[in-house]
């Protein structure tokens, strides 16, 4: 279903979207989705120039009564538009939802068009401004309000709603850093630590360098005591064999020679 900034379910201010064109500075401008019934409303935002544009939030649920505000920005360009025409479009498709669903809750197939969930759809077009054709617009957030006029009481309503839609982005803002702290802590939980096996490795090394301390630290065990020569001197030394005077000694043997024959 489509429907020109206005449907069953939500209602979008402005129903275009208008950038101041600047060479080399990126634009932004916001968009206003007011939930207008008594149900969880989930939005997602879409475009035909994904690498241009940086939508924040590009997907959320509003909660009955209430609004939330899309801060469209256009990345800064390098390069004027033939004529200053733009073709690029947007699109923002809306659905029922349970109560109670916070965003990383929605299902992938949410905004599938085959699934049985029924889908609603704005489409918005796109206008490139120059900043002397702006004229003494203001708020470029909120440039095509039908209530807008040139009374002081439609400027204080103007800078009202901006102030307004500041908080909202504030809590929003303030939402998608919860949820991602909560998707992070999850991720942590799921796994080992790595701060834990940080302090296991750091209190090993700490254990081996006190270990290696203590070792060498230890008293050397003493030398084996030196041996004093004097001890030496106590111990006589062998005296020699003593040979008796009176015992006779053997004649040495003498050769015969025979006188007759002249022989031995």
């Amino acid at each position: 279903m489509t429907a020109d900034g206005n449907n069953q379910l939500i209602s979008v201010q402005p129903n275009a979207l208008k950038f101041v064109f600047e060479l080399e500075k990126p634009s932004f401008c916001d968009l206003k989705v007011v939930n207008n019934t008594e149900h969880h409303v989930a939005f997602k935002v879409k475009t035909t120039s994904p690498k241009k544009y940086f939508v924040r939030p590009n997907t959320g649920v509003v909660q009955p009564w209430d609004s939330s505000v899309i801060r469209v920005t256009l990345q800064a360009q390098r390069e004027y538009p033939p004529d200053m025409q733009c073709k690029d479009k947007f699109l923002l498709q809306s659905t029922v939802v349970p109560s109670n669903t916070d965003v990383d809750d929605l299902p992938a197939d949410t905004f599938n068009k085959e699934s049985t969930r029924e889908i609603q759809e704005c489409k918005l077009k796109v206008f490139y401004v120059t900043p002397s054709s702006r004229g003494n617009s203001e708020d470029e957030g909120f440039k095509n309000y039908p209530e807008q006029g040139a009374d002081s009481n439609s400027t204080v309503q103007h800078l009202k709603e901006e102030r307004d839609a500041a908080v909202r982005q504030t809590l929003q803002l303030q939402q998608e850093l919860d949820f991602l702290k909560r998707r992070r802590q999850r991720r942590n939980g799921s796994g080992f630590p790595l701060i834990f096996a940080v302090v296991v490795g750091l209190i090993g090394i700490l254990a081996g360098f006190l270990l290696n301390v203590s070792l060498s630290s230890s008293p050397l065990p003493p030398p084996p005591a030196s041996v004093d020569s004097s001890t030496f001197e106590h111990f006589p030394s062998p005296a020699p064999p003593s040979v008796d005077s009176s015992t006779p000694l053997p004649p040495p043997a003498s050769s015969s020679v025979d006188s007759s024959t002249g022989e031995i």
